[in-house]
């Protein structure tokens, strides 16, 4: 293929921009390869072939030169955060003086903007593409950390083409993202994981299920933002998602994992260089595990976490880091009951926190990861537990423009969005973010159908805003509670009642302004009285609460806050400046 600039100027002019791509309907290259201007006397590219180019190199001539991997067209699972992880290692390339080459084919992204690079490449991000473009280039090394999960699966095939990649070795990459080299290596270091097993049949699976105990985890091999992944509370849900997950991914097995019930999740966002931590930050999940992290509340620094499960969950991270010679960026989740860690999975490239924790702790996470991978590292000692404030970052769905979905969120990713706030503490911070998704707070009528379970978890809350006036609607089993309980209620219809006036009709003749609908853990179902609940409310945009904590938390706020938003406003400055006193790292970060 040849190299081509793409004609910003419509042909009226004669295009001088580094906005390139790549084509075999070509005789010759717009332009040089980067390393050409390093040998004197030569200005002509055009035609040569690759032998001649490696032929004509002089020694180090590249090594100006990095190729960077984007993260390709935004999906669910791949978006806006690792736009800005490419961008942010662009700049601190050119920062330290490199050439940055960005490979990437989103027109939405700011990494497709030619200015934030010295050359891009508006390419798919293939293994064969990038071969080409590193070929052409002959840059000294590839970045395949910082666009996400599409960007780090060509890691392994470019290390056993003999390219150099820029971080972490592609073997310990690998060896983080084979799910049995992964599980071995944590066998090895005496690290606890949820039990799991790969199986090739139902039966196996049964056989598997029943050793572990219910609920299991079904997932299907090599999947992005957990598509097709299911919770399985009984084997006649276990056969359903079998099937499901045999059609996503019908030439692979299926992997089964202790689903573990009433545990936190945990995050550790870091860069480590040759095996060691530079810098970490702890990000906590509010809802419980089960939670695609992607839709997951994320808290930061941790409110609700023992300082013991803090101090295991960091030596495990060291350990791991180390195991596998971590140079870059990396993610490690936990899930946490009573002080029992155990390790879901590592990534080894940045994730969609990085963003969020780079923010709120005012340190650049990708600045000192591109240092890191270049061996230039500033001896510095970054504090990102210690915070006088709190960050808080809200997933935002697209429920109401998808018909007839079930607004409940699971181990499946579904976020379209996020909004991340900061506050003096966890109420103000989540109270500021949920209203930035477009939400409104109740004013006076709040609808319940809370399922048995979890009734008796709200009821400290909900006798607070009954003596703050607060007006409740409530389902025939809510009701009852909450009569028994002193605390006053509307008593309505459930759908299947088949009564006139029920809770959709008053949903849709809104004479509630707030839903709060908790599910059973088998909420799954499209037929039940709750989905009319949820479904109705999303349709005529009244806000809805489908999850325990976060139910909990809202209602907190209500009380905190009688009802209003926060008053007080500070800009991220002036939260930052409380915390990092190095000016040139705010500028970095903004």
């Amino acid at each position: 293929p040849y190299v081509k600039q793409i004609d910003t100027l419509a042909g009226e002019f004669e295009a001088q921009t580094n906005y390139l791509y790549m084509t075999y309907h070509g005789c010759e290259h717009d332009v040089e390869p980067s390393w050409i201007p390093a040998f004197a006397g030569t200005t002509e590219a055009n035609g040569t072939t690759d032998a001649n180019m490696s032929s004509r190199r002089k020694p180090g001539s590249s090594q100006d030169s990095i190729i960077v991997l984007g993260s390709g067209p935004y999906s669910i699972g791949s978006s806006v955060e690792f736009d800005w992880c490419a961008v942010n290692t662009s700049r601190s390339l050119r920062e330290l003086g490199k050439k940055s080459i960005l490979i990437n084919s989103n027109p939405e992204t700011v990494s497709t903007d030619y200015d934030e690079s010295d050359r891009l490449y508006f390419e798919q991000l293939t293994f064969e593409r990038v071969r080409d473009i590193a070929d052409f280039e002959q840059a000294a090394g590839i970045v395949v950390s910082v666009g996400g999960q599409v960007a780090n699966n060509v890691a392994l095939p470019l290390a056993k083409a003999g390219y150099t990649l820029l971080g972490t070795s592609a073997k310990f990459i690998d060896q983080a993202e084979d799910r049995e080299k992964f599980s071995a290596l944590l066998n090895e270091m005496g690290i606890d994981q949820p039990a799991w097993q790969r199986v090739t049949s139902v039966e196996n699976a049964k056989l598997f299920a029943e050793q572990i105990g219910y609920p299991v985890l079904v997932r299907p091999s090599y999947i992005l933002s957990g598509s097709a992944m299911n919770v399985a509370y009984d084997e006649k849900a276990l056969e359903q998602y079998l099937q499901e997950a045999s059609l996503v991914s019908s030439e692979h097995p299926v992997v089964l994992s202790k689903f573990i019930l009433d545990a936190k999740e945990l995050e550790m966002d870091g860069v480590a260089e040759k095996g060691k931590i530079v810098i970490e930050a702890i990000t906590e999940h509010v809802e419980n595990a089960g939670i695609h992290s992607g839709d997951a509340t994320l808290v930061i620094p941790p409110q609700r976490l023992y300082l013991e499960t803090i101090r295991k969950t960091k030596k495990i991270t060291a350990r791991i880091v180390e195991a596998l010679q971590i140079t870059g960026p990396f993610n490690i989740q936990f899930i946490a009951q009573n002080n029992f860690i155990q390790v879901i999975e590592c990534n080894l490239r940045a994730s969609r926190s990085f963003p969020f924790v780079s923010k709120v702790t005012g340190y650049n996470f990708i600045n000192i990861a591109t240092r890191a991978m270049l061996g230039k590292s500033k001896p510095m000692t970054y504090e990102t537990l210690e915070l006088d404030y709190v960050g808080v970052k809200v997933p935002q769905f697209s429920y109401q423009r998808l018909k007839g979905s079930n607004p409940v969120a699971n181990v499946e990713m579904a976020s379209t969005g996020e909004v991340a706030c900061l506050g003096e503490n966890l109420y103000e911070a989540y109270l500021r973010a949920w209203l930035s998704t477009e939400q409104v707070l109740p004013k006076k009528t709040i609808l319940l159908s809370i399922a048995d379970a979890h009734k008796a978890k709200f009821l400290p809350y909900l006798k607070q805003l009954d003596e703050l006036g607060y007006e409740f609607y409530a389902t025939s089993g809510t009701h009852d509670f909450l009569s028994k309980n002193g605390i006053g209620s509307y008593f309505v219809y459930k759908v299947s009642e088949r009564k006139t006036s029920n809770m959709q009709t008053l949903i849709a003749q809104r004479k509630v302004d707030f839903i709060i609908n908790i599910p059973t853990r088998h909420g799954i179902n499209t037929q039940t009285d709750g989905f009319m609940i949820r479904r109705t409310a999303v349709d005529h945009h009244i806000p809805l609460i489908t999850n325990l904590q976060i139910a909990q938390i809202i209602l907190q706020c209500l009380i905190d806050f009688k009802g209003k938003a926060p008053e007080t406003i500070l800009s991220w400055q002036q939260y930052i400046e409380r915390h990092v006193h190095h000016q040139p790292l705010l500028q970095a970060i903004a």
